[in-house]
């Protein structure tokens, strides 16, 4: 690699021992500011941010955040800075110091680094985050915040300790969908809601594969650190089965449909309701049921208690081209369900909603033109997702998809992922946070036990 086109080496690199003390908010160090500045804030008034992640959907949230008029872009950090895929990241920012190592990253520039955006594969979000944390740096972690119950847990204690800004990146929860189910349910137009049905019904990359191990080795791709790609996992053989994108459909590095469409389709159903963690979880469904990959469709009932004045919920997930849910008897002939969304049933009410910032109606439509009158109005402007998270760090608004908030919805999927693993129904002791009398799923809980040189991230 060359340095000189600003790319910082990473081998024989020494790693500092972990700052544990938090940084305030208010400490921002100035250093100038890389891409145009248009009508951007003084650098001194700007986050210094470090991403790690930035091809793909890294590469997106990078340029996301450079568009922002309180943002400094001060380091890059990915496991390919070779690939096509950061390529264009790299031109856009060609002053931008580049790292292959995040560890290497935080010793060299630590100092100059306010807050992180990680968007890199799931399995690989925990040891970052955590390293970022316990430095004092404010986090922006792409959705689903961990890989497993455990990790999920340990960041959100870790945050609390360290009090930094957080936001998980489910962008929707700072949209349309957000401020509409939050005036709904403060004025009693979505209450008593017994039951949720949310779906994704897109193809998916594991479909249509036949799997019964993990794939022999392939030559890995020049410039890709494989080792680092695998982070704490255990080590397998770099596959493109694995690497780019496909590592979604494995229990061991991703989440499947799930925990990418679910934080953005029940993020408003599981903090509005107040639902918490459920008592239940059961695969209903399973078509394609494999040790090693998510199945080819799946049905997931989640049974929720009764929260204060609120009864109990079931939900259901369902995924899988051809695992739709029931049409509701009061959506119009004409009216599609679309790939991906949610229907929520009350007392009173039924709603369709989509993914993402997709606002909910009232279903039929003459129901719809029946209560419109007394909707509450929806009015004023809001910051955008990153940049809520940006003024969270200058202390200026609270973020609204905090760990604390973030981090339960996440377990819920993680919940939801176990049951899609091994069949059955499940019940989980939520004082406890632990399945009754089902130690392999307390097992997955935890997930697999770090690779040697990993460890540290689960004690900070």
């Amino acid at each position: 690699m060359d340095s000189a086109a600003g790319i910082v080496p990473t081998v024989g690199v020494s790693r500092r021992q972990f700052v544990k003390g938090a940084i305030t908010a208010s400490a921002f160090t100035l250093l100038p500011s890389y891409g145009a500045d248009g009508d951007k804030a003084p650098p001194s008034e700007r986050v210094n941010l470090a991403c790690v992640g930035i091809g793909g959907r890294g590469g997106s949230l990078t340029k996301t955040f450079q568009q922002s008029k309180l943002t400094n872009l001060v380091a890059f950090c990915d496991v390919n800075l070779e690939s096509r895929s950061t390529a264009e990241v790299r031109k856009l920012f060609p002053k931008v110091p580049c790292f292959g190592d995040f560890r290497a990253m935080f010793d060299a520039m630590g100092d100059g680094i306010d807050a992180v955006s990680v968007a890199i594969p799931d399995h690989a979000h925990f040891p970052v985050t955590m390293q970022a944390i316990s430095l004092g740096k404010h986090v922006y972690v792409e959705k689903p915040l961990a890989q497993t119950f455990r990790e999920a847990e340990l960041i959100m204690e870790c945050a609390r300790r360290n009090k930094v800004a957080t936001q998980m990146g489910n962008q929707g929860h700072s949209g349309a969908n957000y401020f509409q189910y939050k005036a709904w349910t403060e004025a009693g137009v979505i209450k008593d809601v017994t039951k949720v049905v949310a779906y994704m019904n897109a193809g998916r990359r594991w479909h249509g594969w036949q799997i019964t191990g993990y794939p022999e080795g392939e030559q890995v791709p020049a410039g890709l650190n494989w080792d680092e790609w695998l982070a704490a996992r255990p080590f397998r053989p770099y596959s493109s089965k694995l690497h780019p994108g496909n590592w979604r459909g494995w229990f061991e590095f991703g989440n499947g449909a799930f925990g990418d469409w679910g934080p953005h389709i029940l993020d408003t159903t599981h903090r509005f309701l107040k639902l918490g963690l459920p008592r239940e979880i059961e695969a209903v469904r399973r078509d394609g049921p494999n040790p090693f990959i998510f199945p080819q469709a799946s049905t997931v009932r989640f049974g929720f208690a009764a929260r204060e004045n609120m009864p109990p919920v079931d939900v259901f997930w369902y995924d899988g081209t051809k695992n739709t849910p029931e049409r509701p008897a009061e959506l119009e002939e004409e009216r599609r369900l679309g790939n991906a969304g949610k229907i929520i049933y009350s007392k009173d009410l039924v709603f369709q909603g989509g993914s993402h910032s997709s606002a909910l109606r009232v279903i039929p439509e003459a129901k719809m033109r029946e209560v419109i009158n007394d909707l509450p109005k929806i009015t004023g402007k809001n910051s955008g997702h990153t940049d809520n998270f940006l003024l969270g760090c200058k202390g200026e608004e609270e973020c609204r998809s905090t760990f604390d908030v973030s981090g339960p919805l996440t377990q819920v999927f993680l919940l939801g992922v176990i049951a899609q693993r091994l069949g059955g129904k499940l019940t989980f002791d939520v004082e406890k946070k632990a399945f009754v009398g089902n130690d392999e799923a307390n097992a997955l809980l935890a997930g697999p036990p770090p690779r040697q040189g990993w460890e540290q991230y689960y004690t900070l």
